[in-house]
């Protein structure tokens, strides 16, 4: 019947509304935890403060290493989302900690490298050019226990220098590869395209070579215990939303 027509499309129309209510209402306002790899660091520091003014939310962002990670979950530190590797969010769906239906791959950003600000920037276009640069260098920094360490010690395998440049590397984490580049212990530093993004003193060189790039890839999901579930869930549709495609691409990560 088509009063029925009508009442059925305006009670869809109120439980729409009552849920966009219940996530963006300020006076409703919740604080949610988003722990994620160093790697999404400049995209989240770039989208995650638009769904804060638009929802009136509040977004904790925790960076650490994937490794980190893992210790921290299972340590049993609540949060929200986790955006790690793909592995990790497999292995945390399968003990059910994380929404199974929220697992999703979240993008993927390249390794790059810095110097200390107004330094010379080395030529890196080739991997003949990456090889001279690195061979001329007196110490270069990368991650300790992150995964852009692990694929830039494998781009000086892949070039043949690894162990030529096995006491020019230096293991470090978080800030500390910026305090060595700026005291000078180190002239490079290797990472992820969007930490060295976020590097305040340092100058971007470029990513590796086409032929020698690897990339950190990241998965997402929701935590399957989160105290503000529609909240979260809210976020991570925004975080995988198409009109964010190109702002994460320009802070360094890029959907597949």
């Amino acid at each position: 019947m088509p009063g029925c027509k009508y009442l059925y499309m305006s009670i869809r129309f109120v439980v729409v509304a009552c849920a966009l209510f219940v996530v963006a209402n300020p006076a409703m306002s919740a604080e949610i935890k988003v722990m994620a790899s160093p790697a999404a660091v400049s995209a989240l520091k770039e989208v995650v403060p638009q769904f804060e003014r638009t929802t009136g939310h509040k977004v904790t962002l925790d960076f650490a290493v994937i490794a980190a990670l893992k210790r921290k979950v299972a340590a049993g530190e609540a949060f929200d989302i986790l955006i790690p590797s793909p592995e990790l969010i497999d292995d945390l769906v399968s003990q059910g900690k994380i929404a199974p239906d929220t697992r999703a791959s979240f993008g993927r950003t390249g390794i790059a490298l810095a110097v200390r600000k107004g330094a010379p920037k080395p030529d890196i276009s080739t991997s003949e050019n990456f090889k001279r640069a690195m061979l001329a260098t007196k110490a270069v920094g990368h991650s300790k226990e992150g995964q852009s360490g692990v694929h830039f010690r494998d781009a000086l395998n892949r070039v043949g220098i690894a162990e030529e440049m096995r006491p020019k590397l230096r293991a470090l984490e978080g800030n500390d590869q910026l305090i060595a580049l700026q005291n000078g212990d180190i002239d490079i530093i290797a990472s992820g395209m969007g930490p060295i993004m976020e590097m305040q003193g340092a100058d971007f060189i470029g990513g590796l070579p086409p032929e020698l790039q690897s990339y950190v890839r990241l998965s997402i999901g929701v935590s399957a215990t989160s105290k503000e579930p529609e909240v979260a869930r809210a976020l991570h549709r925004f975080l995988m939303s198409q009109t964010l495609v190109p702002t994460l691409k320009a802070r360094g990560l890029e959907r597949e």
